[in-house]
C-alpha cells in the first residue's frame, strides 16, 4: 500500500510538470516564429524560462519519488516510468506549441 500511495504523489507532480512544459510550449512559439530566440528581452525570457526550468525541476523531482517506489524492485517498470514522462513532457511541449500556432493564425 505504501508504494501505491508514493506513486500517486509521484504521479500528481508529473501531472503538474506536463502542465508547465504544456506552457513552455505555449509561449515559445510567438519569439520562435519571429525568429528572434537569441534576442528575448527579459520579460520575455522569464516567461519562457520558468516553466521550463521549474518544469524540468519537477520532472526530476517526479522520477525521483518513483525512484523511491519502483526503483530496486521493479527496475523495468521504473525505466518505462522514466521513458513515459519524457514522452509526456515532449508531447506537452509540441502539444502547447500547437495551441498556440492555432491561435495566433
Amino acid at each position: 500500500m505504501e508504494n501505491w500511495i508514493t506513486r500517486l504523489v509521484a504521479a500528481i507532480c508529473a501531472a503538474g510538470s506536463t502542465v508547465l512544459f504544456w506552457t513552455f510550449g505555449m509561449f515559445i512559439v510567438v519569439p520562435w516564429q519571429e525568429g528572434r530566440m537569441l534576442s528575448l528581452n527579459m520579460v520575455e525570457i522569464q516567461v519562457i524560462g520558468i516553466p521550463l526550468v521549474i518544469g524540468l525541476l519537477v520532472t526530476w523531482g517526479a522520477l525521483h519519488i518513483f525512484a523511491i517506489a519502483d526503483r530496486e524492485t521493479n527496475p523495468r517498470i521504473y525505466a518505462t516510468i522514466c521513458i513515459v514522462i519524457a514522452g509526456a513532457a515532449i508531447a506537452a511541449t509540441i502539444g502547447g506549441a500547437a495551441w498556440s500556432q492555432a491561435r495566433i493564425a
